[in-house]
């Protein structure tokens, strides 16, 4: 029997098992700072699988020495990384397994059929916070992993399984596990991509803008200055900078979306009573950051477009505007098109799909820019779930999707890593 028939046997005998231990991830509701119950389940199978593993709590004073370190948190109790190293023979090149189990919060109860954090199973899907967005992709990760060692085949380059935390608030717990030195020739993040093949992602940054308005009564308002009409004019030239810098995107990967990359409001605010002219308003949204593009190009393009306002409107010459960022900082991530692992996905992709997998840019940000910027590492997403359902109630993944997922990963592994004799 060759290992490709063994690779699907075993994959599917053990379907049960894995659904088992999923549900047991899904149970514990890793939300950030309470990511300790899942992650000791995760560190227990592996060292079951007979990996040395690697269990730590992420340390601010290290984290905060990178440029690319941008949580609000200062301590990171109960949120400890887990890492372990499947050691090949030496003389192939080295793969990542990189995914998080930190979750958003399950939102309003209401809006759930079911307990978020009940791992039900119905109707060939798995439900609760976190399914898609990603412990699904984890257990594919695992399951190739763990496939590839019970069928005791051995690869020539190192396999890195890396369960993380923070991804969901800045990437810290991918960042710590650079700054300890875990290094491979590329990183694969089973994000939920829909089992399509994401080289490039796209980065992303918070910002708050202030804008500043004269206070005066409701009934003499001319007396004063609008902080919202003047908002409105700042909000309408953060729609013209998302233009200009879409426009100038021709990569193919990006044909089909329609903004590749967004620059969203999320907040609008200002006044304070209803007879009052508003003296101020605060604007905040999310920009998107280009495959290609640094941080800090992107930022300083929407500064100059914040200090040109006054070109327009001689009024922000007194009142400029004051740009803030702050919160999630991710980079983009990016991988060369004719890298040796995105044939051998796609070639095991189009063999048990019967059709070429899609090969697209995503527009959301993932650890990736992390292992592209941070690292020198470059990072391909595919994994099983859809976007659509992440941080949404009633999240699921299908079933028979993490486990196609696995067997492509494992295939894939194989060839990228290299069969040792």
């Amino acid at each position: 029997m060759d290992y490709k028939t063994q690779i699907r046997d075993y994959i599917h005998s053990s379907k049960e098992d894995y659904l088992t231990f999923f549900q047991k991830t899904i149970q514990e509701a890793s939300t950030v700072g309470k990511e300790q119950g899942v992650q000791e389940l995760i560190a227990g199978r592996l060292q079951e699988a007979g990996l040395d593993v690697d269990m730590w709590d992420l340390s601010y004073e290290e984290l905060s020495k990178s440029s690319f370190f941008n949580s609000t948190r200062t301590s990171f109790e109960g949120s400890p990384n887990v890492a372990a190293v499947w050691k090949g023979t030496g003389d192939g090149p080295s793969l990542i397994l990189n995914g998080h189990v930190d979750v958003v919060p399950e939102g309003d109860l209401s809006d759930w059929n079911a307990d978020p954090f009940s791992g039900k199973i119905e109707d060939g899907k798995v439900y609760g916070r976190g399914t898609t967005d990603m412990k699904g992709g984890n257990l594919s990760s695992l399951i190739a992993l763990e496939t590839l060692m019970k069928l005791g085949i051995r690869l020539k380059g190192d396999v890195i399984f890396q369960s993380v935390v923070e991804e969901e608030s800045g990437g810290s717990g991918t960042l710590s596990c650079i700054q300890r030195g875990y290094k491979a020739d590329v990183a694969l993040i089973p994000e939920p991509s829909q089992m399509r093949i994401f080289p490039k992602q796209q980065g992303s940054c918070w910002f708050r803008v202030k804008v500043q308005g004269v206070s005066a009564h409701g009934g003499t308002r001319y007396e004063g200055v609008s902080a919202i009409e003047k908002g409105w004019h700042v909000f309408r030239e953060i729609q013209s900078l998302e233009k200009r810098r879409n426009d100038r995107i021709t990569d193919p990967l990006y044909d089909s979306n329609p903004i590749p990359i967004p620059i969203n409001i999320g907040k609008f605010e200002g006044g304070y009573f209803p007879s009052a002219v508003p003296d101020k308003v605060v604007i905040e949204g999310r920009m998107g950051i280009a495959p290609g593009e640094t941080i800090e190009e992107a930022q300083q393009e929407f500064e100059n477009v914040m200090k040109d306002l006054a070109k327009e409107d001689s009024y922000f010459n007194d009142k400029p505007v004051e740009v803030e960022w702050f919160g999630l900082r991710l980079p983009p991530g990016n991988c060369p098109l004719d890298h040796d692992l995105i044939k051998h996905l796609s070639t095991h992709y189009e063999a048990m799909k019967g059709e070429k997998p899609d090969v697209a840019g995503s527009t959301w940000g993932t650890d990736g820019g992390l292992f592209t910027q941070a690292a020198d590492i470059p990072a391909v997403i595919f994994g099983p779930g859809t976007t659509a359902m992440a941080h949404f109630a009633n999240e699921y993944v299908e079933i028979d999707s993490m486990f196609e997922t696995a067997e492509i990963m494992a295939l894939a592994i194989i060839d990228y890593c290299g069969l040792a004799e």
